[in-house]
């Protein structure tokens, strides 16, 4: 049977970008921020929140994970699903992750009604994607490895086959490697250890 190779890459943005869309006298400013956890994804909207206090609302969209496994929205008091969830829709017909996009809005006098909001959070989210640089990132899981001495010329020469970096080690008779490899590598990599009669953990 043929394996099936495991995708290691996903798309994400190399750095911040910004959009804008006007209607009707409101203005809606778009940020996007590439992103890696929960934690600086709080310290991102505390900024907007404190940079834009004046504005209405802050509604925003984000996911994490090669696969968007977490992922989150927030109308931010606009009527039920009219602002984070056209947001997320960008993310998601883009194939975006690791990335959060918020869009602040300055409320001009004369209500949108909820079609009108739903496409104006759609129009400056895809502003702002149209603005980023999109890249693809790489999938690591990272192992600490336990191994005898005599054992490194084995380890190393796995190591440079399997295109693993060496993040930290200690050479001694019961020598440890803390390594980063890609994740489609992961397993022929550990089973390869493993029939060296070296021992490993995975780290979080």
């Amino acid at each position: 049977m043929e394996q099936i190779k495991i995708m290691d890459t996903f798309k994400s943005i190399s750095k911040p970008a910004s959009g804008i869309y006007k209607e009707l006298g409101s203005k809606f400013l778009s940020f996007a921020y590439p992103v890696s956890s929960e934690e600086e994804i709080k310290d991102i909207l505390a900024y907007l929140r404190k940079t834009y206090f004046d504005a209405k609302h802050h509604c925003y969209a984000y996911r994490l994970g090669k696969n968007g496994e977490k992922w989150k929205v927030s109308d931010d008091g606009e009527p039920s699903s009219t602002g984070g969830k056209p947001i997320l829709g960008q993310l998601l017909s883009n194939e975006l992750s690791d990335i959060l996009i918020v869009v602040v809005r300055y409320f001009g006098g004369t209500k949108l009604g909820l079609p009108g909001l739903m496409r104006a959070y759609r129009n400056a989210a895809a502003d702002a994607v149209s603005n980023s640089e999109i890249i693809m990132k790489t999938v690591f899981k990272q192992l600490v490895v336990h191994y005898d001495y005599s054992l490194t010329h084995e380890i190393m020469q796995s190591i440079k086959e399997n295109e693993a970096e060496i993040v930290d080690q200690r050479i001694e008779q019961n020598s440890i490697l803390k390594l980063k490899i890609k994740e489609n590598a992961f397993d022929s990599f550990c089973n390869k250890l493993s029939s060296f009669g070296a021992t490993f953990e995975i780290c979080n």
